[in-house]
């Protein structure tokens, strides 16, 4: 669908009232009179933007919480290339989720549209972006001598990403950010050349 400057703005902003909706519920459920409520949009408007309904809403608004995961480490993310700047990537992942504490709207959204087509794809691309982000880290850093030559740079992406997941998952149900925290030194000490 071709959007006008206007139509992209009333898009946009409908996305973004049902994501900060649900990024303040436990629960993670939304109706589309609430988000009529929420944003003041006709259901005209709902089903012009979203013809396929809730479920195409709830996608949208997945896409929009996998970018923020992404855009909350940057610019740290997207520049691994000192100690300095992983050191700062590592404070900025562990406020991310502080701030966030024990509910996640991504995970909440994932339940309810698990099985909506494209949904799963949101998902891989956004562990593949995260992954990419930080294999290009460390290769820059082993080019510099700074991280340990022997270390598969896709690998050593892969398991940072699953420290951290499965730091927030432990924060989900204890509320600190010890295991998270513990997980990121602990591989950040394995990439230092010895």
């Amino acid at each position: 669908m071709s959007l006008t400057a206007k139509g992209l703005a009333t898009r946009a902003r409908i996305v973004e009232g049902a994501a900060d909706y649900l990024r303040g519920t436990d629960d993670g459920e939304i109706t589309l009179d609430d988000v009529r409520a929420l944003t003041g949009t006709s259901k005209g408007q709902l089903f012009h933007y979203f013809p396929d309904g809730k479920d195409e809403l709830l996608l949208a608004v997945v896409r929009l919480e996998a970018d923020r995961v992404l855009d909350d480490q940057q610019p740290y993310l997207g520049d691994l290339t000192t100690w300095a700047s992983w050191e700062r990537w590592r404070d900025a992942v562990v406020a991310r989720y502080r701030a966030q504490g024990t509910r996640c709207p991504l995970n909440a959204l994932m339940g309810q549209v698990g099985g909506v087509p494209g949904a799963a794809d949101v998902a891989r691309t956004l562990v593949g972006r995260w992954q990419g982000h930080l294999a290009d880290g460390i290769r820059a850093m082993q080019a510099t001598g700074d991280v340990r030559a022997d270390l598969s740079p896709e690998r050593t992406a892969a398991a940072l990403v699953a420290g951290i997941q499965g730091g927030v998952l432990l924060l989900r149900t204890t509320g600190e950010t010890a295991h998270l925290e513990a997980a990121l030194d602990v591989l950040l000490d394995h990439l230092r050349a010895s």
